[in-house]
């Protein structure tokens, strides 16, 4: 039997029904063998950073329990980027949906594929704001800093914006579900 661990990972979407996405991909990762979705933070408006001529995005966090390995996981998320019509034609430009695997453990990984822990969550806002509703306690498996040190040292100024979801984000009845787009 395969042990599960705790994971984190980044929803975000800037293209269509933005809400209706996320909510969506939240059902398919939790439909995903080897992924169990445990929880989810608030839904935040953020500002575009990097490519900033874009529309606004819809961003979240869920803590996941998986006995999928680190490669295996990030395999898993991209195929799901892919079924939610994702094109990787601009760097940090649009996309219907982004999922980050920003945290496996205390998993530490560089290689040409994966960068464990995510190599700018300590620097975005829109990641370290939703993960401290989840983990305020959670300590950088590589620098050792308490959540609360990393947000004091965060220079980013990007507006981040706790949207007014009317009851939990992740709730869609199957009835009102997208199908993701099959583009096999």
């Amino acid at each position: 039997m395969k042990q599960s661990v705790p994971a984190y990972i980044g929803l975000g979407s800037n293209l269509g029904d933005r809400e209706r996405i996320l909510r969506e991909a939240f059902h398919t990762l939790d439909e995903t063998p080897g992924i169990r979705v445990l929880r989810a933070s608030s839904l935040y408006e953020t500002e575009p950073v990097d490519f900033e001529d874009q529309p606004w995005f819809l961003n979240a966090i869920v803590e996941v329990e998986t006995d999928l390995l680190p490669h295996s996981l990030l395999e898993q998320l991209q195929k799901i980027e892919a079924q939610f019509g994702r094109e990787r034609s601009v760097a940090k430009g649009p996309r219907t949906l982004d999922l980050d695997l920003l945290l496996y453990a205390d998993c530490v990984i560089e290689d040409e594929r994966l960068a464990l822990p995510h190599p700018r969550w300590r620097q975005r806002r829109f990641i370290l704001q939703p993960l401290s509703e989840l983990r305020p306690d959670f300590r950088d498996p590589v620098t050792k800093q308490s959540l609360d040190e990393i947000m004091a040292s965060c220079r980013d100024l990007k507006k981040i914006i706790k949207h007014p979801s009317r009851s939990p984000w992740f709730f869609l009845p199957a009835s009102q579900r997208l199908v993701p787009m099959d583009r096999s």
